[in-house]
């Protein structure tokens, strides 16, 4: 299909639109087809603003077939892989199948719920775009059955919040719920003065912010206690049913919100064989993200572990500049081979870590001089990364007035119940 020499691309995040833009700018001979379920690219680090009521949808996503207008010798197709046959060179859609001569896995992540059902069922995740406007959904639908709720206790379950994972996105989560409580919700649910909102982030590891410095782990706490978050380490959410989280150690809240950020999960795909995937479902890939045992299948970011990189022994850890960078080197190794050059290994070069926490505090740990920021200067440097990763200006643009506008009002007008499942009758 297209041309006798299709490189297909799976997934079109970070790591996805990041080797198909390098692949198109090099002028290669080869067509370019990138698959994704849906037909737009979104920037996974904001979602929970999308969550909260802060930026809209629009900010945070592209369409694919826009961004990639003008390539001839490029294809978008909006469908889900079901199954690799490896040895007939060819990926079947859930609405097609497709030939390729070199096949590149950038699927990323889901949710992992560890086997729980109950949790999956009835926790809210925070993956997808779906996922932060059903979230949006769900919290203004429970605060408008809250305010009008006579009972006490169905308003305090109502009104409380539990944030299971204490990694960057849980501690962002729930810094900006923190938000929403301090200078909104009184104001918009004025029936809700007397409640107290209750905010707890809950992780299973004696810190939050593990992979950060000692000095971002403390700042964080001490940022999020002080604005009223409780925070619970050294314990995990064995089980969720009937509103009430249950903790390992036997203690439980009651609560009709547990949003879920503790793990995730690789998929696996039919068709590759088991010992191709390793911890987290995560395909094993050799130094030139090549899969285990196969010639022309890669995988990049989140979805891939190396071990070949001597500063990451047990893998990279699953991040946007991880996937960034073996996109890059993929590319770079993909057209060096055309021209019968030399392959080049990859090493991650960490450019560091960094976490909003609320207004004006953040964490950042840099490779640099000066190793560690807290406070205003941080959350400067955090604005700017973020809105300078963004696709394009559009979204750039449109963002920072967001949030100018936000932090000047300490408000945002974005919080309306739009839920596309109803129908007119």
């Amino acid at each position: 299909m297209y041309s006798e020499n299709n490189i297909i691309i799976i997934g079109g995040g970070f790591a996805g639109v990041e080797l198909a833009e390098r692949l198109l700018k090099s002028n290669i001979e080869a067509h370019v087809i990138l698959v994704d379920k849906n037909n737009y690219n979104f920037f996974p680090p904001l979602l929970y603003q999308v969550a909260t009521g802060f930026l809209d949808v629009s900010n945070i996503s592209y369409p694919f077939r826009k961004h990639f207008r003008g390539h001839s010798n490029f294809t978008f197709r909006m469908g889900e892989l079901r199954e690799i046959k490896a040895r007939e060179n060819k990926v079947i859609l859930n609405n097609g199948e497709l030939t390729y001569s070199e096949l590149i896995i950038a699927t990323g992540t889901i949710s992992n719920y560890f086997g729980n059902e109950n949790i999956r069922k009835n926790a809210l995740p925070m993956k997808t775009i779906s996922d932060a406007i059903n979230l949006k959904n769900i919290l203004l639908e429970r605060l408008e059955t809250a305010s009008r709720a006579s009972s006490i206790e169905e308003k305090k379950k109502l009104t409380t919040f539990v944030v299971a994972g204490g990694g960057p996105t849980g501690v962002e989560v729930a810094g900006m719920l923190s938000e929403l409580r301090k200078n909104i919700l009184f104001k918009d649910y004025p029936e809700l003065k007397n409640e107290l909102f209750e905010i707890y982030l809950i992780d299973g590891l004696p810190t939050i912010l593990a992979p950060m410095s000692k000095e971002s782990q403390k700042y964080a706490t001490e940022s999020l206690k002080a604005i009223g978050v409780i925070i619970k380490l050294g314990q995990v959410v064995r089980d969720y049913t009937d509103g009430m989280v249950q903790l390992a150690d036997g203690t439980t809240i009651e609560t009709s919100n547990l949003i879920w950020t503790a793990g995730v999960t690789a998929e696996v795909f039919l068709g590759l064989p088991e010992n191709s995937y390793g911890k987290g479902k995560r395909l094993i890939v050799d130094e030139f993200n090549k899969v285990k045992g196969q010639n022309n299948i890669h995988a990049i970011g989140d979805t891939c572990i190396m071990t070949t990189d001597p500063a990451f022994p047990q893998g990279h850890p699953q991040l946007a500049q991880v996937a960034i960078q073996q996109a890059r080197l993929l590319a770079s190794n993909i057209i060096s081979e055309e021209k019968n050059q030399r392959r080049k290994s990859f090493l991650y070069n960490d450019k560091g870590s960094m976490a909003i926490i609320r207004r004006n505090r953040a964490v950042a740990d840099l490779k640099g001089p000066i190793k560690h920021f807290n406070g205003f200067i941080a959350w400067l440097i955090w604005v700017f990364i973020h809105l300078m990763s963004l696709m394009n200006v559009r979204n750039k643009i449109t963002t920072f007035l967001n949030w100018l506008n936000s932090y000047t009002t300490k408000d945002q007008p974005l919080r309306m119940i739009i839920d596309p499942s109803e129908k007119n009758t």
